[in-house]
């Protein structure tokens, strides 16, 4: 029996302590969860693109050194082997294949889900008014969010075979809905 998102949301927090991880988490669950329906067979998919989302980075605050293997061992345990291989794939130099459309957009979802809500915080407006043009002038600007990787952002869409702006307003437009809980709806919106 495939794991639940709430069985997948306890192990995710029993893991994770601070608030920011675990918001990247569900953002890229959201993402994930409307990638599924742009690159994967859709609704059949979304429960576990959303997963695989969420727990990318499980094992990341408690156990970096180890990452991603303690939430790959725990979701083979569960018989999960699909969202296991895709964690185990979110970063190209792990060497690991990209199979799946999973695998693909897990890789395209995850940092530039994360540039884009480094992005909506230094915005009046947030996530609101943000373009693709912004993102990528933001990218090319090395010490913004310097610990984004560019190169598996890059990597990602590459993967996919879609145009980079493209690909931009597909996570705009799935983070857009969710921007209070997300905390990137800027100090300018109303609460």
């Amino acid at each position: 029996m495939p794991i639940t998102r709430d069985e997948a949301w306890t192990q995710l927090c029993a893991w994770t302590e601070t608030e920011t991880l675990r918001r990247h988490a569900r953002a890229v669950e959201l993402a994930l969860r409307a990638a599924a329906h742009q690159y994967g067979a859709g609704e059949p998919d979304v429960e576990a693109w959303g997963i695989a989302g969420m727990l990318h980075d499980a094992d990341y605050e408690a156990w970096p050194d180890e990452h991603p293997n303690r939430i790959v061992t725990w979701l083979r345990e569960r018989d999960e082997d699909a969202i296991a291989h895709a964690i185990s794939a979110h970063y190209t130099k792990w060497g690991v294949t990209y199979d799946t459309p999973l695998d693909k957009a897990l890789l395209a979802c995850d940092e530039l889900t994360g540039f884009i809500g480094a992005c909506c915080l230094v915005r009046p407006e947030g996530i609101a008014t943000l373009t693709p043009k912004s993102v990528k002038k933001k990218l090319k600007d090395k010490h913004f969010a310097a610990k984004v990787e560019r190169d598996e952002v890059q990597a990602g869409v590459d993967l996919l075979g879609v145009d980079l702006g493209e690909h931009i307003t597909f996570l705009i437009e799935a983070l857009k809905p969710h921007a209070a809980e997300l905390g990137i709806q800027g100090q300018g919106a109303s609460a």
